[in-house]
């Protein structure tokens, strides 16, 4: 495709407006870089990808790559031998942290959304470079002590060293001796040497080396010469420190650059589900639905021979304001090559051309469209695009030359895989001229089997559409009332001229009406009168349409309505019975008491004959009323689906907890569409709807909650043990709907506590996490707090 083209369309405003939905820098670059694909498995997979996308969002909407940088420059670095900083150093541990996050866990729901764990699958978690980074380096950069024993022996000397020159210095100025030559009881430091402040007229007093002067040259900052060895002593071991802490971040740089493939392959994998994540939330924005896929024409044939479609239902242009724009039906019908789109100016003939071309190219990018579901396309090798005002200046052409040289630059490209959008074709010059040139360029199109869009003004053309095979009118609507367009687009009929009523409307004297009516012949007043029928006849059926498209819709709502209501009751009488059998078991067991009381007077207590022979009625009596059942009717089961899934059939979807249409069903598996978006589940995972729906689950796939302990001791574990035992317990825990959990990693060293502190830090299942306090195990112990699904 020539991406010239593109640009008339306005496709790189898509992907400007794509790449703002994504997270990071490589995300960015591939929506900036996204292009329409021409194969049609390629499409197809695309396409596919972004409904997994959104299915996956819908389900667990905190999923995302946050976190992760674009850090190929400093691996590139890296590689060329350079020393990377610690916040380089950081941005690629948060990566690789964020990747293995994402990976593993599409990776668990790999079943329900197999594209994106086939992304995710070229992840490289590169856990021997995490642990490096996460060991030397601390949240802000630093250094640790424990990166290496060198700098933990070092730093040790250094702060003692620090301390006895600070003390000996402390005893300079605090010597009554001193305090007279003193400006100041002080310590300060200049050129990195601690100094003291002295009188000027003092020089000497206090014997040291002048550092430096303060502006009035009152005081002098001196290094009395009983500390200079201490302070060399104390600079010697900050620049072995320096060069120790330079050493770590080497070894650490060249870690990176021997990792620097595995780190590439994981930001480019990152970039392509970040990519996925952006297509999904942009078709969310716009309320778009994933379109059908037609086969595409074969190149090889041309004329009748060739077979493509493209049926747009309320189609949107995706740039123009959500609120005002109108949608549009556009059907091309297999036998159909061309559409010639006659109207008022101002009517929408060019955005409608736009919208075509634009949906067109989206679709084959993997875009969800802005339009109703049913829409459906074949896929183009080729989009060409004649739209706007191209007059040159530079080149000394006419609006007609510029025109007229855009399409001669590719019309002998153009086959049955070509989509031509060709807007005001002939004008700018004489107007028979014109419009016998336009219909030579379109019988041309029509030879070589091209799909063309054209918008016109010449009535010559609505005549070349109506007569010739493979060719059709369409009009953009007016209201002759208002005069105001409605900007709906009509296929199978010509544009009416509505001049005269609009010249009424304006003002015009009725004599001049007529007059000019007048010489219009007979058959074109017929002609124009037969028109204005057939529009209002269709505007006629398409309101009753719309209305029993509303009745339907409010069917279909108090149906809805009916069975939530009858479920609510269905649980209400579920509850009473629950109740009645509860106070059945109660009056069960007190009666079971009673008898047992009865008997053991019967026992323990003298009696007459006549009272035990009436407490023994007593006591049968009561022995038969426990052996009663309560007269209760069991909750009747939901009953088993009756036949197999079909194609049509409206099933409950358990991993998403809601219902979907069964589009297909191949094998064991089918394709469902659940709202605007389509994915495929496997047959055990769907329930045929037979009777009233059962209340929504929680959004999210159907796992099977087990008990979750909510305190995980990882010790006694490496660190890469535990760090796994931790993810898997996140995991548990959050489909439990647990709201925290309570983390033991013991004291002890404190490389644990970091370790399971830096994993925290990113997951995405944590909302905040804190030290124990002191009765829940002080810093040996992290509360966790989970997000709520």
């Amino acid at each position: 495709m020539d991406p010239r083209h593109w640009q008339t369309l306005e496709l790189p405003k898509i992907q400007e407006r794509l790449a703002s939905h994504t997270s990071f820098s490589a995300g960015a670059e591939k929506a900036h870089r996204l292009a329409p694909s021409v194969l049609l498995p390629e499409i197809r997979e695309r396409l596919e990808t972004t409904s997994e996308a959104r299915a996956l969002l819908q389900a667990r909407p905190q999923t995302t790559v946050g976190g992760a940088r674009d850090v190929r420059p400093q691996v590139a670095a890296a590689q060329r031998g350079a020393i990377l900083a610690p916040t380089d150093l950081l941005d690629i541990h948060a990566t690789l942290v964020a990747a293995r996050t994402l990976e593993q866990a599409l990776t668990r729901l790999e079943r329900q959304f197999p594209r994106l764990a086939d992304i995710a699958g070229r992840i490289a978690p590169c856990p021997e470079l995490v642990e490096a980074i996460g060991r030397c380096l601390d949240p802000r950069g630093e250094v640790k002590d424990d990166a290496s024993e060198e700098l933990a022996r070092v730093r040790r000397e250094l702060h003692t060293a620090h301390d006895r020159l600070l003390e000996r210095l402390q005893r300079i100025i605090s010597s009554p001796n001193n305090s007279g030559f003193l400006q100041e009881a002080l310590i300060t430091q200049r050129e990195g040497r601690y100094v003291i402040p002295l009188k000027a007229e003092c020089k000497g007093r206090i014997r040291g080396i002048v550092h430096d002067r303060s502006a009035s040259g009152a005081t002098l900052f001196i290094e009395p010469l009983s500390v200079v060895e201490l302070s060399n002593t104390w600079r010697e071991l900050q620049l072995r420190e320096q060069q120790e802490v330079q050493r770590i971040l080497a070894a650490l740089s060249a870690d990176v650059a021997s990792q620097a493939a595995a780190v590439e392959h994981t930001i480019d994998a990152l970039a392509d589900l970040d990519l996925a994540f952006a297509k999904a939330h942009y078709a969310e924005a716009l309320e778009a639905t994933a379109p059908d896929l037609l086969p595409q024409a074969d190149s090889s044939t041309s004329g009748a021979a060739r077979r493509s479609g493209l049926n747009f239902v309320q189609a949107r242009h995706p740039l123009l304001d959500a609120e005002t724009v109108v949608p549009i039906d556009v059907t091309l019908d297999q036998d159909i090559h061309i559409v010639v789109i006659t109207g008022p100016n101002t009517g929408g003939k060019t955005v409608s051309l736009k919208t075509v071309g634009l949906l067109t190219l989206m679709a084959q990018a993997g875009l969800h469209l802005p339009a109703a579901p049913g829409s459906s396309l074949s896929p183009f090798e080729s989009v060409y695009a004649d739209i706007g005002d191209e007059q040159s200046i530079e080149q000394s052409l006419s609006t007609f030359s510029s025109h007229l040289t855009n399409i001669l630059s590719f019309i002998h490209q153009t086959d049955s895989r070509s989509l031509v959008l060709l807007d005001e074709l002939g004008a700018g010059t004489d107007p028979t001229e014109g419009s016998a040139l336009a219909r030579a360029l379109l019988e041309s199109f029509r030879q070589l089997g091209a799909t063309v869009f054209v918008a016109t003004h010449y009535p010559e053309l609505k005549a070349y559409a109506q007569v010739t095979p493979r060719v059709s009118n369409a009009c953009v609507e007016f209201d002759p009332q208002t005069l105001q367009p409605t900007y709906r687009l009509t296929v199978g009929l010509p544009g009416r001229s509505n001049a005269f009523a609009i010249a009424r409307r304006l003002g015009l004297d009725e004599e001049i009406a007529r007059v000019a009516e007048g010489m219009v012949s007979r058959q074109d007043r017929q002609a124009e009168d037969l028109l204005t029928d057939i529009h209002r006849l269709r505007l006629q059926a398409a309101q009753e349409r719309d209305e029993a498209h509303a009745a339907r819709l409010e069917a279909q709502r108090q149906a809805d309505a009916l069975r939530q209501q009858l479920a609510r009751i269905e649980g209400e009488r579920s509850e009473i019975l629950q109740e009645a059998r509860e106070e059945a078991a109660l009056e069960l067991e007190s009666l079971q008491e009673e008898m047992r009381a009865l008997r053991h007077r019967l026992q323990a207590s003298a009696v007459p004959l006549s009272e035990v022979a009436e407490l023994e009625q007593e006591v049968e009596a009561l022995a038969a009323r426990t052996e009663q059942e309560p007269d209760l009717e069991p909750v009747a089961a939901a009953p088993p689906p009756s036949r197999p899934i079909r194609d049509g059939d409206t099933v409950w979807v358990a991993r998403l907890g809601t219902e979907g249409t069964v589009i297909t069903v191949a094998g064991d598996s089918a394709e469902v569409q659940v709202g605007p978006a389509r994915s495929r589940v496997p047959l055990a995972q769907l329930e045929l709807r037979s009777g009233p729906e059962p209340e929504p689950e929680p959004a999210g796939p159907a796992l099977a909650a087990p008990s979750v302990p909510i305190q995980l001791d990882l010790r006694g574990n490496t660190v890469q043990d535990a760090l796994e035992l931790l993810e898997r317990h996140l995991d548990a825990a959050s489909l439990s709907n647990l709201p925290w959990v309570h983390v033991v990693h013991g004291k002890g060293t404190g490389a644990l506590r970091r370790a399971v502190r830096d994993l925290l830090r990113t997951h995405p299942l944590v909302k905040s996490y804190r030290s124990g306090e002191e009765g829940e195990g002080g810093d040996g112990l992290t509360v966790v707090t989970l997000v709520t699904v």
